[in-house]
């Protein structure tokens, strides 16, 4: 059986967990003292921990080792994505974290139904993240920006943008020692103006297939072809 994993922002000798990640040790994994945890601080560095003690909300780990990980991929992937309805996104942040995504953007677009989201929902797509690095064993949690217009997209060394217009495949065109931006569309798809936009910012539009994916597809199928696909 695998040992629990918990985060600490800062790896120490001794930790005092609170909040969430005491009461997910403590009442959901039901650890108990003597019990050996993995613990990972969010930035690639990973250790080994033992339970000493959990009481009134607090579980105390001594941490007996720590080391670099190298379970990240080796270049950088930004995934912009339109903002989605309802939970799409969280689904997105969950399943692009599990897959070794750096960094998540969501995006302001012409066809997005939704326009904007709320700090609290920013706040849970970052725990959503949280959560995911830990069960997918990431050493590093991706960041989740707030929204921004699509116009508002810096220039890109690397940048893949899906189009159903396109017959580029990803393998084409990917270039494994350059980082690399991605981004995909709402429900609508992007329009045809936002597409010149991406593609003047250094995005190349890539096919995923002769299927039409959902918005909260998209992202997950262009991303897999970068890292799973890739074995990074």
């Amino acid at each position: 059986m695998r040992p629990h994993r918990a985060y600490a922002p800062q790896l120490q000798p001794t930790l005092s967990l609170t909040g969430r990640e005491a009461h997910h040790l403590a009442e959901v994994l039901r650890a108990r003292p003597g019990d050996a945890v993995t613990v990972f601080d969010g930035k690639g560095r990973e250790g080994r921990a033992v339970v000493r003690r959990v009481e009134g909300g607090v579980v105390e780990l001594e941490v007996t080792e720590t080391w670099p990980a190298g379970r990240e991929p080796p270049l950088p992937v930004v995934l912009y994505v339109a903002l989605l309805k309802g939970d799409g996104l969280a689904d997105v942040v969950r399943a692009a974290t599990e897959l070794g995504v750096t960094r998540i953007v969501p995006l302001v677009s012409l066809h997005a139904v939704a326009k904007e989201i709320g700090e609290g929902k920013l706040l849970r797509l970052r725990r959503v993240a949280l959560e995911a690095a830990k069960q997918s064993g990431r050493t590093t949690v991706p960041e989740v920006l707030a929204p921004i217009p699509l116009g508002a997209i810096p220039p890109v060394e690397q940048g893949l943008v899906a189009h159903p217009g396109s017959s580029l495949r990803v393998r084409d065109v990917l270039d494994l020692s350059q980082p690399v931006a991605l981004a995909t569309g709402p429900e609508g798809g992007f329009s045809e103006a936002e597409v010149q936009i991406l593609a003047e910012r250094g995005f190349t539009p890539v096919t995923l297939g002769r299927r039409i994916l959902r918005a909260e597809t998209a992202p997950l199928a262009l991303l897999s072809l970068v890292t799973a696909g890739e074995g990074l």
